[in-house]
């Protein structure tokens, strides 16, 4: 089951946040601001709290799917600034959801970072070959994780 996380209310109402291209519209401390909307694909759940805590304390809406066939059905309802994705994942590996999203003209421009273990010469070829776009080693940097994800998603 998919679970959409937020630490904000929303800037029209009482309403949910309102989807605009990738971002989330948000009620901040001075207005409403952007929030970029992330998918965080992770079947750990230690691993998908930690990386979810990260972003969120630092801003972002975070989109949450356990492996890779949830993460296809998302693509399909929202439309994320950036992806994380383990690669070892049950039911549909991160190389093969990767491969997929990349093979969609509608999802080809959003980036994937692969979040793994294997951070070896070949796992990082194998994961270039399935189209993403950087690599993240287990354990995560948080400091690391965040500069890219600032670099990915333009701010």
């Amino acid at each position: 089951m998919a679970a959409t996380r937020s630490v904000f209310s929303g800037c029209r109402g009482r309403g949910a946040p309102v989807a605009h291209e990738g971002y989330i519209l948000n009620r901040a401390s001075r207005g409403c601001a952007m929030a970029a909307l992330i998918m965080v694909v992770e079947d750990d759940q230690l691993n998908r709290y930690l990386v979810t805590y990260l972003l969120e304390k630092s801003g972002y809406e975070i989109e949450v799917a356990v492996d890779g066939v949830e993460a296809l059905a998302l693509l399909e309802k929202r439309m994320p600034r950036l992806i994380l994705m383990d690669m070892q994942l049950p039911l549909l590996d991160g190389y093969e959801a990767t491969r997929r999203i990349k093979a969609d003209e509608r999802f080809r421009s959003i980036p994937v970072v692969a979040i793994t273990a294997h951070s070896t010469p070949r796992d990082q070829r194998r994961a270039i070959e399935a189209g993403v776009d950087d690599f993240v080693s287990k354990p995560v940097d948080a400091d690391g994780l965040l500069a890219l994800v600032k670099r990915l998603v333009g701010e």
